[in-house]
């Protein structure tokens, strides 16, 4: 009977821990309308984007991550032809102003970009998920404190690097999500689903 018991923990333990991992929103769920300053000072209502057409929604890690540069990069340089599919684009950090400007310097992105201050809207979209220790110590001796760059008090967090399309009604009509960090969807894909 305590080995039936044990087992039964153990598997309650494990479920518990698969709830906690990041999951992100999936089709036709509603997107949560997230408001926050941009770059330039300006308030950024997800509201107020779909009004006016699709969104296409980013969320990446930070300035010092080269695979959200590259795929930062690769969006403004098909900014103009995602423009003229009636969408907008808005970019996610956990990452505070100086970095913001670090990657506004490194990918010269002229689209929104977001503060994600205490990770509302990551967790909000089912993205965030605590660093685990060993990671984030790997990162500060890479000079990336984690805890200081994106103003965080206990523990880091940061989102799982994710694309969304969410259409004027506010529902989700394209989603890209994978835990591997180095994967980014292609721009075509992108651009296929804007409609």
């Amino acid at each position: 009977m305590k080995l039936i018991i044990a087992f039964a923990a153990l598997l309650l333990s494990f479920s518990s821990i698969a709830q906690d991992k990041p999951e992100g929103l999936f089709i036709n769920s509603k997107a949560y309308d997230f408001k926050g300053k941009d770059q330039s000072g300006v308030e950024v209502n997800l509201k107020d984007l779909r009004k006016k057409g699709p969104v296409v929604v980013i969320f990446y890690r930070g300035n010092w991550c080269p695979y959200c540069n590259k795929e930062l990069t690769r969006l403004q340089d098909s900014l103009e032809l995602i423009t003229q599919k009636g969408a907008s684009v808005v970019a996610i950090t956990p990452e505070a102003s100086e970095g913001i400007s670090k990657t506004i310097e490194k990918t010269k992105a002229v689209f929104p970009i977001i503060y994600d201050e205490e990770m509302k809207i990551a967790k909000a979209y089912k993205v965030a998920y605590e660093v685990d220790e060993r990671s984030a110590s790997r990162y500060k001796s890479f000079g990336t404190d984690l805890l200081v760059i994106n103003q965080q008090k206990i523990k880091p967090q940061l989102p799982v690097p994710a694309v969304y399309i969410v259409n004027r009604d506010g529902a989700i009509t394209y989603r890209y999500f994978d835990e591997d960090y180095k994967k980014r969807p292609a721009i075509k894909d992108i651009l296929a689903q804007l409609k």
